[in-house]
């Protein structure tokens, strides 16, 4: 779309160009802020996307963007990828939920809209090969090439969400938060007087307006109710929609039993949503399909990795045991409570380096 306010005109050398990929939020500006203050040559990009709000409003879908470029002097563009996010992540999030999945829209949009499309568009438009985020991570530089690695403050850490950028790309990425956090970052945007300094961190989907996400599904989606059984099959009550749960979930089941009971299973073909105790929903296998590998060597069978198969917490000891052009399969040395179809499982060498990631089916 047209330049915010100043159009980008480049003063660096090529290597020396980036484009920041921004929100609004105090993280992207504070890593515009960094790259700016190190010598790039940098211009803010924020994508339009599918909501209800107004781009003009200050506060609404990125317009903080605009305005934190103007203060830091910094060309910035917004660009339209309505059409594209409706057909790669809201209908993806839909589906998925339909088919009884828990979706991670966020990691999808970073796969298919920010680390692809976007960036395409980013080259083609500006000349520029280098995108930053302010996601909480590191590429780090070895013998063999760049590596996506955790971020230091491992509680904020976000390479589980940026998994599935190309191989070829990851050299090009730029991650000046990695090495910090939360706190230091909220300190560098209130010393910079960035007015964005106090903005609370966003906690829902962007594309639900920061609302419930079934604001995002269709009424059929949501509104079918069904039998509620254990996990043997018996039928001890009526859920509300299979939309309305996902696997782990243990509120709002609408059956009360003598211990606590979670979401287990979900079948869109039956309609059933079936409940059972903790170890009833855990296990130790997990398959992961349209996997990204990001360390070849490193996923070969009875390999000795870790993985997550949510956002947070600690990466947990497994054994890869299948690697096929589908997918990778892996058996956990524990159980892993309630491993959810369209969530993520993400592998780690040493704990620490990305070796890949997949949907969990």
């Amino acid at each position: 779309m047209e330049p915010s306010f100043e159009p980008y005109r480049p003063a660096h050398p090529p290597d020396r160009r980036a484009a920041v990929l921004m929100s609004g939020g105090v993280d992207s500006s504070v890593t515009a802020h960094l790259l700016k203050e190190a010598g790039w040559d940098i211009v803010g990009v924020t994508m339009k996307i599918p909501t209800a709000c107004d781009t003009q409003k200050r506060g609404c879908c990125g317009a903080d963007a605009a305005f934190v470029c103007h203060e830091l002097h910094i060309p910035h563009y917004f660009v339209d990828v309505v059409e594209a996010f409706e057909s790669l992540i809201i209908q993806r999030f839909r589906n998925a939920y339909a088919a009884g999945q828990t979706p991670n829209p966020c990691v999808d949009c970073n796969t298919f809209l920010k680390f692809s499309l976007v960036w395409d568009l980013i080259e083609e438009t500006f000349g520029i090969h280098h995108v930053a985020t302010g996601h909480y991570a590191h590429v780090v530089a070895t013998q063999n090439g760049p590596v996506l690695r955790r971020g230091a403050d491992s509680a904020k850490d976000q390479s589980y969400f940026i998994y599935g950028i190309a191989r070829e790309r990851l050299g090009r990425l730029l991650l000046p938060l990695g090495e910090r956090t939360k706190g230091d970052v909220r300190g560098m945007a209130g010393q910079s007087n960035l007015s964005i300094a106090e903005k609370p961190e966003s906690m829902e989907l962007c594309f639900a307006g920061e609302a419930d996400y079934r604001n995002a599904l269709g009424p059929d989606e949501a509104d079918r109710p069904g039998p509620l059984t254990d996990m043997t099959g018996h039928v001890i009550g009526t859920h509300k929609g299979i939309s309305n749960y996902t696997l782990g979930q243990r509120r709002g089941l609408g059956f009360a039993g003598g211990e606590p009971l979670y979401v287990g299973r979900i079948d869109p073909q039956d309609n059933t949503v079936a409940i059972g105790t903790r170890p009833e929903v855990s296990r130790r296998d997990v398959r992961a399909t349209e996997f990204n590998v990001l360390l070849p060597a490193m996923l070969k069978p009875r390999g000795r990795l870790s993985g997550k198969i949510r956002s947070y917490g600690q990466p947990h000891a497994c054994t890869v045991t299948d690697v096929t052009p589908e997918g990778v399969a892996v058996e956990f040395d524990e159980p892993q409570f309630a491993p959810a179809p369209g969530q993520r499982l993400v592998l780690y060498y040493a704990d620490e380096y990305v070796a890949g990631g997949g949907t969990i089916v």
